[in-house]
């Protein structure tokens, strides 16, 4: 029976009974059997098109059917067989029935009588229908021949009336210069005759005013090709044919990336998981690189097709090209949805040394130009977003009547949705494209902004303040400097890096040359100037505190200090938050990646891998693919336990989830329960870890402690320690170098590999003569001596005691790493320092775990009472508990002297006044007593007024208080009360728009309006220009009103630039694609800015109507906090920045004036009086 045909049993059997009954053609035939090529006899029945076989003439069922529509059925010879078999053969007829299916063997039937054997043939032949579907394709053709004929004949008739036309209209026109050329002849019949006649001056000045006529249709021409040249089209053209010329070129750098991508390392990786030791495996492979070299092969054929449209230059025409790319660009969705994946297997694999040494001599290609396998990777996800790019420069830059531009917006339009498809795969694609929009600024690259890994926290523009060798200010420079012209700096602040830019007259970013990158591993903050330093303190005064500094200790070159200037606290406090925040981030995953695998039999990667409750689902928990910047896996969904138990996990602090946390915690819990599970993790500190990484922590490693056999080269010994950040205090030594201002957030002091911790091997190891030596006397021995001095950039605060020797000399240490986690946070310059034999081990591992958790405490509610300090004011019994909590902790004896300052800094944030700046509020605006009067639109400049709206209006936004995103209060019946502050923005969004209608009706002349609509463009012009958004759609709103777009007089008035003015602005703030337009200018612009509100009020209702905060078996919905959360970062950074606009009491009057304002009904009404409606 054929594979591929599906049967209902019941009509089968119904076929078969009518065919043994009534068949066409019944009888017995032999059949060949394919398995042993055997001949045996069945009772054949045929019925139409079907072939039905019995066991014999009496079965009820059909042993098998065959189904002849289609097959051929024709004579065989017979086979060869020996001499013995001949006459039997030559008594058999055989004949052969081939089917048309793909896969279907032949049949081979055999009858005794020739006769037979011909009406079966024929008879198979009939039921096949070969003659009816041969005379139906001969139809067919014969069909598309007529057709074809038919067209053809409809083009010539078609073309023969078309010239039938055109001759008459030749023979008019030939007529008609027949007779004009009779007329003329008449005229001039009776000059005729003394043509030839003509004066020789006559025939000079003829010349002459031929010259002339030449010389000025010359010129003429001229003068219209260079009016062209300089025109804006033909600007246009060339900018269109610069991104065609820069698009090739990148795509030929792309191409190229890939080729190495995929010969350098692709292909020699395979070759070497084919070997008979392979470092890696086959499935290894595909999954790091998935489908790179398709998209390679892809990216070949679109490079050529453009190579060769330039070479039919200046004709260019893409759009053919895109549109034959975008059907295969599916393929980045499955490269974008695994490439956070394929870096997880391709970080597990190189934890294999074979794999690690191989994978370093394929990078050291010269084709590599010293880049790693992984910034590879990263560049396909990218080139979506970039062609996106290009198509929106290339529109820009064609006119609307271009033969492209349909192809081109297509185009645009089907790699804006693949971008979007990718973006719901992808949970990091915001940060990766806010990381490339930030790239692209910057006219040098920036390599580190291609990690994926690197998430995007703040940017803005502070003041760098010039800074000698050790950080000092210089006082020389201090009366002469222009901070705003030589010392403003665009900053750019992400999870490891912080970067500092200039920016040029065109807009460009440029790194600086030194201290443009700074690795935040390399930093240490300083917030407050230092009490004994006496310059930092003058300084101070001089900003008004509004000063901080980052101290850069680089491992390969000499320290340095940047010190910048915020505009006011409230920046400073923002920024320094952050920062710190970061800082704290890396250090304390470094910290106790350090101290755990020193103290345990294994690493922490391993130790978190183990861990099954920080990667498999469970009942309570539920994990994504996507990993948080600590490696981990994010949170999909999770009880409350949960989330409290990864908010104080010692093993690791992920800054993406404490921000989410912090923002969206009332959602799902109350602040007491926060509160409670933090004095929990203080009093109890061994809670916060789970069993099973406490059993590995406090499996002492004995193979790596005290054995004298051990190999010199062990990863562990030579590894170099590190005091930890949190807890390291100034050397009270006499030292010769500048004590460095230590907080929560102070460095880890080795410099030795910046912070990787996890580095199998270093070159510096703790020296066991140095370490029972160094209290005793300050200068044991020229060993020692030479041993500190050897340390080749070493962190002030770093004990005596923990200097390194090179470990030739000895590479046995003697000193556990905990032992010198205490030494270094709780000795240092107080004489000699403990030592801590085999018997204390477990209690000083105890030791470091409560210090490590009181760091933990302290470090949330650090972030939270900086950050979000509203919880605080609005909840007094919550500001109880936590000053409670924290006074607990200063009664703590064996308190740290840093953990002692950093809790009395908590203290003192709680406890004072609001000291931050003296900002301006609406309500003081309106009730100043001593303003002047307000004065009339027409004697305010649209400058004046731009820039008090965007005042204004930046006073309004950054008031709301980040609890009102949170269960879409706005949209509630109480949302007066539930959202008071989004009430006032709203309010304040319609009074102004209302003011801009109402003050352009006032006027009864039609000039007067028209100027007035003129000036309100330039303003929200003037307001795009400062980045305030929302004063656009205040201003455009109120002119798209039906009181004022019906007055097409009064827009009769208006000059053709107002009006290209005013669709270029309402088509940055159109609502069309989501804001689309408004979402890719927020990105590229830099605070301060006001955004349109009503845009994230949007996405806030989107998140919250999509996807419920718990699922139904009662988990906290986490990616729907981070979504909410992210979109709340992002308004707390433009409600941070403020504007350094001066308040004009004149002008703000005008604006709050709400005697102007007339409402809706009674503006139509007036419109109607100004231009009554036409008859119709």
């Amino acid at each position: 029976m054929q594979k591929s045909v599906r049967y209902n049993e019941g009509h089968a059997l119904f076929l078969s009974a009518v065919a043994r009954k009534e068949g066409t053609k019944r009888g017995y035939l032999s059949k060949k059997t394919a398995e042993n090529s055997r001949w045996h006899e069945k009772f054949f029945a045929l019925h139409q098109n079907v072939l039905f076989y019995f066991e014999n003439e009496q079965s009820a069922r059909p042993a098998g059917i065959y189904l002849l529509e289609g097959c051929t059925c024709e004579r065989a010879p017979a086979p060869k067989m020996s001499t013995t078999g001949k006459e039997a053969l030559e008594k058999q007829h055989y004949f052969l029935i081939m089917f048309g299916h793909d896969g279907q063997k032949p049949l081979e039937l055999r009858t005794e009588e020739e006769c037979e054997c011909d009406e079966w043939v024929e008879a198979i032949q009939q039921a096949s229908y070969s003659d009816i579907i041969i005379e139906r394709e001969v139809l067919m053709q014969k069909y598309i021949h007529l057709v074809q004929i038919v067209e053809t004949e409809k083009v010539a008739a078609n073309q023969l009336r078309t010239q039938l036309e055109d001759q008459d209209t030749e023979i008019e026109r030939l007529k008609a210069e027949i007779i004009a050329l009779n007329k003329t002849k008449e005229r001039m019949r009776p000059y005729h005759v003394f043509h030839e006649n003509d004066d020789p001056d006559i025939k000079k000045i003829k010349k002459v005013q031929s010259f002339m006529r030449g010389w000025l249709c010359r010129r003429k021409w001229k003068i219209i090709v260079q009016d062209y040249i300089c025109s804006p089209h033909a600007e246009s053209m060339r900018k269109r044919n610069q991104i065609v010329f820069n698009m090739v070129e990148a795509e030929t750098e792309y191409v190229h990336q890939l080729y190495i991508l995929v010969n350098c390392f692709l292909r020699p990786l395979r070759m070497a998981a084919s070997s008979k030791k392979p470092p890696i495996s086959h499935d290894d492979v595909s999954s790091i690189f998935l489908n790179s070299e398709t998209i390679m092969f892809l990216h070949e054929i679109f490079h050529q097709g453009l190579k060769a449209r330039i070479a039919n230059w200046p004709t260019l025409v893409l759009a053919d090209l895109f549109d034959i790319l975008l059907p295969m660009l599916n393929i980045y969705q499955e490269f974008v949805r695994n490439h956070q994946y394929s870096l997880q297997v391709l970080a597990n694999c190189k934890q294999n040394r074979d794999f690690d040494k191989l994978l370093k001599q394929y990078e050291s290609n010269a084709a590599c130009e010293g880049r790693m396998l992984e910034t590879f990777l990263t560049y396909p996800m990218f080139q979506i977003p970039r062609y996106i790019i290009t198509l929106h420069e290339l529109l820009a830059h064609t006119p609307h009547e271009h033969v492209e531009r349909k192809s081109l917006e297509f185009a645009k339009s089907k790699l804006e949705e693949l971008s979007r498809v990718m973006h719901d795969e992808v949970s990091d694609t915001e940060n990766i494209r806010k990381n490339l929009a930030i790239e692209r600024m910057i006219v040098e690259g920036c390599d580190i902004l291609l990690d994926t890994s690197q998430t995007f926290v703040r940017q803005g523009s502070l003041i760098q303040l010039p800074s000698v060798e050790r950080g000092k200010l210089s006082k020389v420079r201090l009366g002469s400097l222009s901070l705003k012209k030589e010392g403003e700096r665009q900053c750019f602040l992400f999870t490891k890096h912080f970067l500092v830019c200039t920016r040029s007259s065109g807009g460009k970013l440029h790194l600086l040359k030194q201290g443009g990158v700074l690795s935040l591993i390399d930093c240490t903050l300083i917030e407050e100037p230092d009490a004994n330093d006496e310059e930092s303190k003058a300084g101070g005064q001089v900003f008004g505190q509004l000063d901080f500094k980052l101290v850069v200790e680089p491992s390969d070159s000499s320290s340095f200090t940047v010190v910048l200037l915020a505009p006011s606290r409230q920046e400073k406090a923002a920024w320094t938050s952050d920062i710190s925040q970061c800082i704290d981030n890396i250090r304390c995953n470094g910290l106790m990646t350090s101290v755990f695998e020193e103290n345990s039999k294994v690493t922490v990667p391993y130790m978190i891998k183990s861990d099954v409750r920080l990667h498999k689902d469970d009942v309570d928990i539920c994990f994504s693919k996507t990993l948080n910047s600590c490696k981990v896996p994010q949170i999909r969904y999770a009880s409350v336990e949960r989330l409290l138990e990864r908010l104080t996990d010692l093993r690791f602090l992920s800054i993406d989830f404490l921000n989410t946390f912090l923002h969206t915690y009332r959602i799902f819990t109350t602040a007491t329960v926060v509160m409670d599970k933090l004095a929990d993790i203080y009093k109890k500190p061994f809670s916060s870890i789970p069993i099973r990484s406490l059993e590995l922590f406090f499996a002492t490693n004995q193979n790596n402690r005290g054995v004298d056999h051990v190999n010199d080269k062990s990863p562990r010994l030579c590894r170099k320690f590190s005091s930890p950040p949190p807890l390291s205090i100034p050397s009270r030594t006499t030292s010769p170098v500048r004590t460095r201002k230590l907080s929560l957030h102070s460095p880890i002091t080795a410099r030795v590999g910046g912070l990787d911790l996890t580095s199998p091997l270093s070159n510096y190891s703790v020296n066991n003569n140095t370490s029972q030596s160094a209290g005793s006397s300050p200068t044991s021995s020229p060993q020692t001596s030479e041993a500190g001095d050897m340390s080749p950039c070493r962190s002030p605060s770093t004990p005596r005691h923990l200097r390194y020797r090179q470990p030739g000399e000895n590479s046995r240490c003697s000193v556990s790493p905990a032992s010198a986690f205490a030494i270094a946070t709780a000795a240092a310059g107080h004489g000699a320092p403990p030592v801590f034999t085999n018997s204390e081990r477990t209690c000083d591992k105890e030791f470091i775990i409560r210090r490590a958790a009181t760091n933990r405490v302290l470090n949330v509610l650090r972030h939270w009472v900086s950050k979000h300090s509203q919880d605080f004011e609005m909840n007094g019994d919550l500001k109880m508990s936590v000053i409670c909590l924290l006074e607990e902790v200063l009664r703590d004896p064996d308190l740290l002297p840093q953990e002692r300052k950093a809790t009395a800094n908590i203290l003192n944030a709680l406890s004072q006044d609001d000291q931050e700046d003296a900002q301006l509020r609406i309500e003081d605006i309106l009730q100043m007593a001593d303003c002047p009067k307000a004065e009339c639109f027409e004697s305010l400049s649209a400058m004046e007024l731009a820039e008090q709206i965007t005042l204004l209006d930046h006073i309004v936004f950054r008031s709301i208080p980040y609890e009102e995103f949170l269960g879409q209060g706005w949209m509630k019946v109480d949302k007066t009360e539930r959202t008071p502050y989004i009430m006032k923005t709203s309010q304040h969004f319609n009074d102004m728009s209302n003011l801009v209608a109402s003050q352009i009706m006032t006027h009864t002349d039609v000039g007067s309006r028209a100027n007035s609509i003129e000036k309100w463009v330039a303003v929200a012009d003037i307001c795009r220009c400062l980045n305030n958004y929302n004063g656009v759609l205040e201003i455009t709103s109120a002119l798209n009103r039906s009181a004022i777009y019906r007055l097409k007089k009064t827009w009769a008035k208006v000059s053709k630039q107002t009006k290209a003015l005013m669709d270029k602005l309402q088509k940055i703030v159109s609502s069309e694609g989501r804001f689309k337009n408004l979402r890719e200018t927020l990105k590229n612009c830099n605070p301060p800015c006001v955004p349109y509100l009503g845009m994230y009020l949007t996405d806030l209702a989107f998140i919250e109507e999509g996807t419920p905060n718990f699922t139904e078996e009662g988990l906290v919905n986490f990616s729907k906090m981070r979504m909410i959360s992210h979109i709340i970062r992002e308004i707390r950074q433009f409600q941070q920045t403020p504007y350094r606009i001066e308040h004009q009491p004149k002008v703000t009057q005008y604006l709050l004036d709400k005697t102007l304002i007339m409402d809706e009904d009674t503006l139509y009404d007036l419109s109607l009086k100004i231009e009554p409606r036409l008859p119709a």
